[in-house]
């Protein structure tokens, strides 16, 4: 019988678990996508269930289980860490210490509880450290035989930062950077003083840099201070955070406000409130810093590995605004980064190691990366979506044509419509990438204020990605190879760009950002850039199918990409989950699998009450 790992990660943040079937990924899913909690931190029973149904396995039939970190080197960071900043910290230990005490100091007996009730058998438990589980995520999916691997985050045991080096099956950490140094929580601590929510705001910061003004002496002065006061950058890469600014190791919260406000001259900006030019300023300053670091990382990890491709994987790597930078450095001759590049993607990671370190396997020569598209979560079929229209009495059309379908779904884009779009299997990692996506027309001028406010509920000045056919990418985009997951930033062609207007620099934020910069409106971002998912006809077809049909019938080769679900509330994962979203917001159409429902056609919603009272606000 093949051989099975299961692979787990949980009790921080995005638990998600991972079926690999003799080296082969055959199925991955988050926890938050079943129980509706977004972030879920539980043990993922109900994933777990899932990728085991998927497989057709047991319990009993796993080779082990690979749990994605250490937990006895993590209670060893956190007991050096309070006795290091002692006695600062007393009630951020005191909070702490029951919860390993009673449980995560006892994680294998946990494990082994939470197991037993997926059913009978006691598999082996493996329990790989955090940034070799990162690792592994990032080398063995890649296309590449050899590769260096920079993985980056806020913090495993305790390490924060790893280079190292992928060869056939081995996996080589030659460098960490460890606790409290750390670039991800320097980000995050950054996420934080701007107002946003950590571990979940970061790439809202991201997008609110482009605002930033670019080249002024605020930027260079804060930059400045960054570096004099907060950080000590070394040529490597490597870095040392003055913990006199934060708070992170032994408190409750990020950052010192009271020593952080009088550095920068501007209060922390407390949540939901106005964005001032201010806060533009600050993430532009600390988002170009980042950058800064993250190109000596990768050219360190070039001069130790020797090696002409790189690959990477933690929290760091899905900012794909440096990711794109790096990529047109030309450090590298090609950059591939996990999917599932968070701490959901150390499932796939501590399984992946278990295999190849653990059980000493050989990697299977492959042309492409072994992800399958990160199409990886549950498919549910037309009996399924049929039982979700009649349970809601939604009157639907069901197409026996797809190429029929597209073309009526290219259409209602063209004329302004915001549409569900609910195909096959749910995406693994943190984007939609066109199977549990919303879709709008990307020359539509208010396309992008439509979804933010009328449909996501979310701040207006985010950003949208293009859904590009692999093949019409240089047309639209300054990028030479495809972006499949969403994670590369690229400038839009110059020759689709229309110039800014007079004044445009003493403009509000909201003004400059509905001025029409491109022909592509809804996914041109302030700065002239683009975040692309490029679509190909071998890793989805259905997908491919839509866009083809809008650039045959309404010649654009692109559509605007958001994700399934609106704020604070995880992508939905089953046709009841689309129905309802479709129904709470004002999107304008529905596709799931073969049936197109129009909101105009469903009966009144019964619901009672402002349906988002529902989801925290983040």
């Amino acid at each position: 019988m093949p051989e099975a790992i299961l692979g787990i990660s949980a009790f921080y943040h995005d638990s998600a678990a991972v079926l690999l079937v003799d080296g082969e990924v055959v199925a991955a899913a988050q926890e938050e996508r079943f129980t509706r909690k977004k972030h879920d931190s539980e043990f993922p029973a109900n994933a777990a269930r899932y990728v085991l149904d998927e497989g057709g396995y047991t319990l009993a039939d796993l080779t082990a289980v690979a749990f994605y970190d250490k937990p006895y080197l993590k209670f060893e960071r956190l007991l050096e860490t309070y006795n290091g900043f002692a006695p600062k910290g007393l009630k951020s230990f005191l909070s702490s210490m029951p919860v390993w005490i009673k449980e995560k100091l006892f994680m294998r007996r946990m494990l082994n509880e939470e197991l037993a009730k997926l059913g009978p058998g006691k598999p082996k438990v493996l329990f790989p450290e955090h940034h070799l589980s990162h690792a592994a995520s990032a080398f063995y999916p890649s296309p590449f035989e050899e590769a260096a691997i920079l993985t980056v985050d806020g913090v495993g045991e305790w390490a924060t930062t790893t280079i190292g080096k992928g060869s056939g099956k081995d996996v080589t950490i030659l460098r960490e950077l460890h606790f409290p140094h750390s670039l991800g929580l320097l980000y995050s601590a950054f996420t934080a003083f701007c107002g946003f929510k950590v571990n979940s705001g970061e790439y809202k910061l991201m997008g609110l840099a482009p605002y930033g003004s670019v080249g002024s002496e605020k930027i260079e002065r804060w930059k400045k201070l960054v570096y004099e006061e907060l950080i000590d950058v070394r040529e490597d890469g490597s870095m040392l955070l003055n913990m006199d600014y934060f708070n992170y190791a032994t408190g409750l919260t990020m950052c010192r406000n009271d020593k952080w406000e009088p550095l920068f001259g501007i209060p922390a900006r407390q949540p939901e409130s106005e964005i001032g030019q201010e806060y533009m300023d600050l993430a532009l300053a600390i988002q170009q810093v980042t950058e800064e670091i993250v190109f000596k990382l990768a050219e360190t990890a070039r001069e130790l590995t020797g090696c002409r491709n790189l690959v990477m994987a933690g929290g760091v790597a899905l900012n794909c605004v440096a990711n794109g930078k790096l990529i047109r450095r030309g450090t590298y001759d090609d950059v591939w980064i996990q999917p599932a590049a968070g701490d959901a993607g150390g499932a796939l990671g501590a399984a992946l190691a278990g295999w190849h370190i653990w059980q000493g396997r050989e990697r299977i020569a492959q042309e492409h990366d072994a992800m399958r598209g990160a199409y990886l979560g549950p498919e549910f079929g037309p009996v399924s979506i049929e039982r979700t229209a009649r349970r809601y009495n939604a009157p639907c059309r069901k197409f026996d044509d797809f190429d029929e379908l597209c073309a009526e779904v290219a259409d209602k884009l063209a004329e302004g419509n915001a549409i569900g779009w609910f195909q096959g299997r749910m995406e693994y990692g943190p984007r939609a990438l066109g199977n549990r996506s919303i879709l709008g027309d990307p020359r539509h001028p208010e396309m992008q204020k439509k979804l933010n406010l009328k449909i996501k509920y979310r701040e207006g000045f985010r950003p949208f990605a293009p859904s590009v056919m692999e093949e019409e990418i240089g047309n639209y985009f300054e990028l030479d190879r495809p972006s499949p997951y969403m994670l590369v930033v690229a400038p839009v062609a110059e020759a689709r760009r229309n110039p800014l207007p007079d004044g445009y620099d003493d403009m509000a934020m909201y003004e400059r950002l509905y001025v029409l910069r491109s022909d592509i409106p809804a996914v041109t971002h302030v700065d002239y850039s683009a975040r692309i998912q490029s679509v190909s006809s071998r890793t989805n077809p259905r997908y491919w199918q839509l866009i083809d049909a809008f650039r045959k019938n309404h010649g654009c080769g692109l559509v605007v990409n958001t994700s399934f679900n609106v704020r604070g509330e995880p992508i939905v994962c089953s046709p009841e989950d689309a129905y309802r979203c479709f129904m709470r917001t004002e999107m304008d159409c529905l596709v799931l699998g073969d049936r197109l429902f129009l909101k105009e056609e469903q009966p009144k919603w019964s619901e009672d009450g402002d349906w988002r009272e529902h989801f925290e606000l983040d």
